[in-house]
């Protein structure tokens, strides 16, 4: 699906700092920027693309401080905001995502604020303690919690369109951690089938079932297309 590229306001917290690159716009057009400061996110997006012989570089690698407030009504709106504001302060193809975790029970929470869940007067739950308070409200619902990881990823090319793909991974919640791998949610999020939480799997497993996964998966015939 493909959004025409438009910029909106920035917050005046969101602070850009513009990378100017010292060999040309052309040679630019051929690295990928991956659009986020979360390291899970980084370490997942270049296991899954690294066999596309893209130039793969993290906002780090290039002196980009970048913060966007994620304040958009749907993960659509979230990803396309990160993905335009990286792609126009570094002038590379930018791929950003917003990803949550819609628990059933909760009517969708955490949903869009997954990464803030818990979270007031400004302080940031740790992952372990959004896992607990997850739990706690959960307690007396029925169970099992059904639940689906969902991710949108945002393609933005800089003065051109905005290409948005999709993936899901549904699974439920449980009370008890198990495994140590991934970050967020993942050691409470059960893939009932496989009968392993999603920080049970290993790289290559969770890089064909992972909600990102999916959606970076289908993007590649994008970025084939781009690069």
């Amino acid at each position: 699906m493909n959004m025409q590229n438009g910029q909106s306001k920035k917050s005046k917290s969101e602070k850009i700092k513009p990378f100017v690159s010292l060999r040309g716009k052309k040679e630019n057009m051929n690295k990928l920027l991956i659009a986020t400061n979360n390291k899970g996110k980084v370490l997942e997006i270049q296991e899954l693309l690294k066999d596309t012989n893209i130039e793969l570089v993290t906002p780090d690698q290039i002196g980009l401080d970048l913060d966007v407030i994620e304040d958009g009504h749907t993960y659509a709106e979230n990803a396309t905001k990160k993905a335009l504001a990286f792609a126009q302060a570094s002038g590379l193809i930018s791929l950003a995502d917003d990803s949550g975790l819609d628990v059933d029970a909760l009517d969708g929470a955490p949903g869009l604020y997954s990464a803030r869940y818990g979270s007031s007067n400004g302080v940031k739950l740790s992952d372990a303690e959004r896992r607990s308070y997850l739990i706690q409200n959960l307690q007396g619902k029925p169970r099992p919690w059904t639940a689906h990881f969902h991710a949108t990823i945002a393609i933005a090319v800089p003065n051109s369109a905005i290409h948005l793909i999709e993936g899901n991974c549904p699974g439920e919640i449980i009370p008890e951690e198990h495994g140590t791998g991934g970050f967020g949610y993942d050691p409470i999020f059960l893939l009932t089938e496989l009968g392993k939480t999603m920080a049970e799997l290993s790289m290559d497993e969770k890089n064909r079932l992972s909600h990102r996964a999916r959606a970076v998966m289908k993007a590649k015939g994008t970025l084939v297309q781009l690069f």
